[in-house]
This record gives C-alpha cells, structure tokens and sequence, in this order.
C-alpha cells in the first residue's frame, strides 16, 4: 500500500527528527522547566537549524508561560509543534498561476545541484495533470545533462521544451518560448536558469538579461520567481536567499531533498527569517513527492510526532 504524504514526509523528516526529538528526550524526562533545561532546548533548537532567532522566541514564550512546572517530552513536543506551526502558517502559500496572465510566466533560480530542473518536471505534470497547457524552457544552457533532462520531462509530461544548442543564448530561448506560449495559447511557462552563484556579477547579468529580453514581449513578465533550496545545505541555504533576493525579485521558495537531510529546522529559520512563501517541499524522488507545504504536517513531522488525520 502506497504511503500517504504525510508518512512520506515524515519519512523524510526522519534525520531531523532523530536529531530534534532524540534530543527533546534526552532533556526533558519529567524534569521542571527551569532556566538550565530552557537553556538546553535553546541550543537543541539552534543545532537542529531552525536558527537563533526562533529559538529565542520559542524559549520566550516557555518562559512565560510554562517555565517552574513538571514537563515530559511529549508536552514539550506538543508545544514546540505549535510554535512552530504558529511560525510556518503565514509562508504555508501553495503556489497558484495568476489567470490574469496568460501565460503565467515562472523563472526558477537556484544555485545548481539543488533540484531546479526537477522540480520544474515535477510541477508541470501536476498543473498539465489539472488540465493546464505548459511549456518549459531549458535556460541552464551551460549544462547538456540539464537541458536533457528538462526534455525527458517534457517526453514524460507531454509539454512543450523549448531548448536550443549547448551554449545557446538563455534569454533568447525565453523570449520564444513567450511568444510561442501566447500563439498556442499555453497557461505556464516554467524557465530554467543556471546557478552558477560562485560567479555571482556573471549570474547576476544572466538573470538580468532574462528578465529584460523576457519584458519585451510582456513587460509584467516573469510573474513569478521561485527560488529552489536544498534541504541538506542547512544554515547555507538563508545566504542563499539573502543573495538570490539581490540579484531578482523571489516570490517564493520551494524546499527540496528532505528525505537525505538531518536540516530540516531550516525552513523554519527560512520562515522566519525572510517570510517568504513556501510554495512546496520535497521529500523524495517520485513526483508525488513534491506537495504543497503544510504548516501543521511539518511541523508535526519535525519534532516526531503523528499527524492530525
């Protein structure tokens, strides 16, 4: 019998929790909450990545509203839960194309190896599957394993890749792919990029082009710009929102490679830290791996515990 998503998310969350709940346990065996077990937790929260500031937020309200009473870990579990939950509701957006552009234009930025093109395939057999026409636009130009892959998808998917010889010009492919996406009358354009962030200045102007070869044909384009992180980077993955946000308006992120990360806190600090929409996460290789985020689920899942179904 097939895993439900939340198993699969769990599942997937398993190294985070061992790391966080493992740790939940070793603190609180029916101790009282004084100020050496919130001190304890706070670091417990830091090392599992969800960062120093939801840590002290978490502890404050500990402080004031549990601190001197006899604790097990499961009501530490139950309350941490909801904090975070309380944290991650406002970003938990799934992500939904604008009828009012036709098409809706989606740029999808990342550094690379975090699962761009994937997650590309991924959400264009879920929106073609609701009955929307997509294209997908192999942009990452520098790399023929990219633009093969994006292909595959478009073979397993049945929408249209736009692509062009290696080394091709990215935002000349974006262009056609907006002109072609207007003639035939397609819902989604989904446009890859390369993420080679180690030469940031070169990436920038990549991005730049893009946008602005794109606003010729649709001055309003892209209408979306979703920024791809890897799970398993942890605390690396908030630099690089700080600088994807420099080089293009993000509106949102997806969160992959869950199931191989022990980080999991990150989008936590992500949440926080940028309040940015979390579109959807990853939690394994199968397409339906890829679903929108829910706060509660996640939540749940980070620090052990069953979900709600």
């Amino acid at each position: 019998m097939a895993l439900g998503f939340f198993s699969r998310l769990k599942e997937g969350l398993s190294r985070s929790t061992q790391k966080l709940g493992g740790g939940l346990t070793g603190i609180f065996t029916r101790r009282k909450l004084d100020d050496e077990a919130l001190e304890e937790l706070e670091e417990l929260l830091i090392t599992a990545d969800l960062g120093p500031g939801v840590a002290e937020k978490v502890i404050e309200t500990f402080r004031s509203s549990r601190f001197g009473a006899e604790v097990t870990d499961e009501e530490i579990r139950l309350a941490l839960a909801e904090e975070i939950a309380r944290i991650l509701e406002p970003v938990a957006v799934p992500f939904a194309p604008d009828p009012a552009h036709k098409p809706h234009v989606v740029l999808v930025v990342g550094v690379n190896g975090v699962g761009k093109t994937t997650t590309i395939g991924k959400m264009a057999r879920f929106f073609s599957a609701q009955g929307s026409k997509v294209m997908m636009v192999a942009g990452d130009t520098f790399r023929a394993a990219a633009v093969e892959q994006l292909q595959i998808w478009g073979e397993r998917t049945g929408c249209q890749v736009i692509a062009g010889p290696p080394g091709a010009d990215a935002a000349g492919l974006a262009y056609e792919a907006l002109k072609r996406g207007k003639a035939e009358g397609a819902d989604l354009v989904f446009v890859d990029t390369a993420g080679r962030l180690h030469n940031k200045s070169a990436l920038m102007e990549e991005l730049a082009k893009i946008i602005r070869v794109m606003r010729k044909f649709d001055e309003s384009a892209p209408h979306s710009v979703l920024l791809v992180l890897d799970a398993t980077t942890g605390q690396n993955a908030v630099e690089q929102v700080r600088v994807f946000r420099e080089l293009v308006n993000v509106s949102g992120l997806v969160v992959t490679k869950l199931d191989g990360s022990a980080r999991g806190g990150i989008v936590v600090a992500l949440a926080d830290g940028f309040g940015l929409p979390v579109h959807a996460v990853g939690v394994g290789e199968q397409v339906e791996d890829l679903r929108p985020f829910s706060a509660m689920d996640y939540a749940r899942g980070l620090v052990g515990l069953p979900g709600m179904e």
